[in-house]
């Protein structure tokens, strides 16, 4: 089984997966349609078997900025968040995301 991404498009959604996050955690990939390593990192994270919610950074910006703005933290991309009851537990950029702690957080 791979990872099934799922389209972050929407203030709503990203509302719903905070809420979401006080049942089972959820993890956020922010990816780069023109970064190489973005592209790269991607295909790692296919690795992870569970729902990947995707933000397109090119197409909504406004959702990479307000998980920002919740999250506290800095924007990056690509990046990988994890959220339990509404706070990261996980977040990491670039070559440092690993599949690996992804899997151990939501596990």
């Amino acid at each position: 089984m791979a990872a099934k991404f799922i389209d972050l498009d929407s203030h709503e959604k990203l509302e719903a997966l905070f809420q979401a996050s006080h049942q089972q955690p959820v993890v956020i990939f922010k990816h780069s349609s023109t970064c190489g390593i973005s592209a790269g990192v991607y295909r790692e994270v296919e690795s992870v078997e569970a729902d990947i919610n995707l933000v397109v950074v090119q197409r909504n910006r406004d959702i990479s900025n307000a998980i920002s703005q919740r999250t506290g933290i800095r924007h990056e991309s690509p990046q990988a968040i994890v959220l339990v009851n509404g706070t990261p537990v996980y977040h990491a950029s670039h070559w440092d995301i690993e599949p690996s702690q992804i899997r151990f957080k939501i596990s």
